[in-house]
C-alpha cells in the first residue's frame, strides 16, 4: 500500500523535515565507471521509505555525474554554460531513475524540475513542494538551480532553505567528514561534531563554498554520513550520533578516532 500522508508524523525524530542530497557518482556501485547501479537505487529507496514511515518529510537533491561521466571526452572544449546544462539534464536521468525507485518501494512522489520539462516533471513551485511534503510525498528537484555555474549541492542548499528544511543530509559513500583521507590514511579520525567556519577554513570538501556560505547566512545545519549503510538515515532522524554535524552555533569541533 502507498504511502500518501503523514498522518504517522512522529514528534519525537530530531529532524521532521529533511533535504537529503545524493551524489550521482554514489549510485555507480562497485564495478562502474559510469551509469547507475540498480541494487544501490533499490538500496536508497528502501532507506528513505524507512525515513517515511518513520514520520520524516523527505525532500532529495541529486547530482549527475554517474551520467556525466559517460560523456566527459565529448565536452573537451565545450563552453561551461552548455556544459553546466547537459548536467542539469544528467541529473534529471538520476532523478527518473530514483522517482521509479521510490514508487516501486510504494512510496508516492513528485518530481519538480528547475527546467521546464512538462511531460515529465512539475515546474519547481515552493509552495507545491512544500504542500507535498506535508501530505507525505517524497519530493525529487532535479535540473539544480536551472542555472549554469552552480553546482547540486548549492541547489541542495537553495531548496533545503526553501522548503524550510530542519537540516541538509548529505548522503555519501564514507561515514562522515575525517581530519584526512581515511583510505589513505589509517590515523584519520571523524569529525561527530565540526564548527562551519572550522570546515571552510581546512577546504574539508563537504560542499561547494556557495552551498556552505548559503547554510551559514541562515544556520543551516548539515550532516554528512555514509548512505550506503542500512538504516544510518532513519537512525539518524531519531537522534542517534551517525556521521558528521556541521553546525554554526560556534562550538569546537569534536574529532573521534575511526579504528584502523
Amino acid at each position: 500500500m502507498s504511502v500518501t500522508s503523514n498522518d504517522t508524523s512522529d514528534s519525537s525524530l530530531k529532524f521532521q523535515r529533511v533535504l537529503l542530497k545524493l551524489s550521482g557518482e554514489a549510485l555507480l556501485g562497485g564495478g562502474r565507471d559510469f551509469g547507475i547501479d540498480e541494487t544501490v537505487l533499490r538500496n536508497y529507496a528502501n532507506e528513505v521509505k524507512d525515513a517515511v514511515e518513520a514520520g520524516a518529510e523527505v525532500a532529495v537533491v541529486i547530482g549527475g555525474g554517474n551520467i556525466f561521466r559517460g560523456v566527459e571526452n565529448a565536452m573537451q572544449g565545450m563552453t561551461r554554460a552548455h556544459a553546466d546544462y547537459m548536467g542539469m539534464l544528467a541529473t534529471m536521468i538520476n532523478a527518473m531513475a530514483l522517482q521509479d525507485a521510490l514508487e516501486q518501494a510504494n512510496l508516492v512522489t513528485r518530481l519538480q524540475s528547475s527546467i521546464k520539462m512538462e511531460e515529465i516533471a512539475e515546474p519547481f513551485i515552493r509552495r507545491r513542494a512544500i504542500r507535498h511534503l506535508e501530505k507525505g510525498r517524497v519530493v525529487i528537484f532535479g535540473a539544480g538551480t536551472g542555472n549554469p555555474y552552480f553546482t547540486t549541492d548549492t541547489a541542495a542548499a537553495l531548496r533545503g532553505l526553501e522548503i524550510d528544511a530542519d537540516v541538509i543530509l548529505k548522503g555519501t559513500r564514507v561515514d562522515g567528514v575525517f581530519t584526512a583521507d581515511p583510505e589513505e590514511d589509517p590515523s584519520a579520525e571523524r569529525f561527530e561534531r565540526i564548527y562551519g567556519e572550522e570546515v571552510i577554513e581546512r577546504d574539508l570538501q563537504v560542499m561547494d563554498m556557495t552551498a556552505l556560505t548559503l547554510c551559514q547566512e541562515s544556520k543551516m545545519p548539515i550532516v554528512v554520513f555514509n548512505m550506503a549503510t542500512s538504516g544510518n538515515l532513519r537512525r539518524l532522524l531519531e537522534g542517534e550520533t551517525v556521521g558528521t554535524r556541521v553546525h554554526w552555533d560556534g562550538e569546537e569541533a569534536s574529532a573521534k578516532r575511526v579504528p584502523a
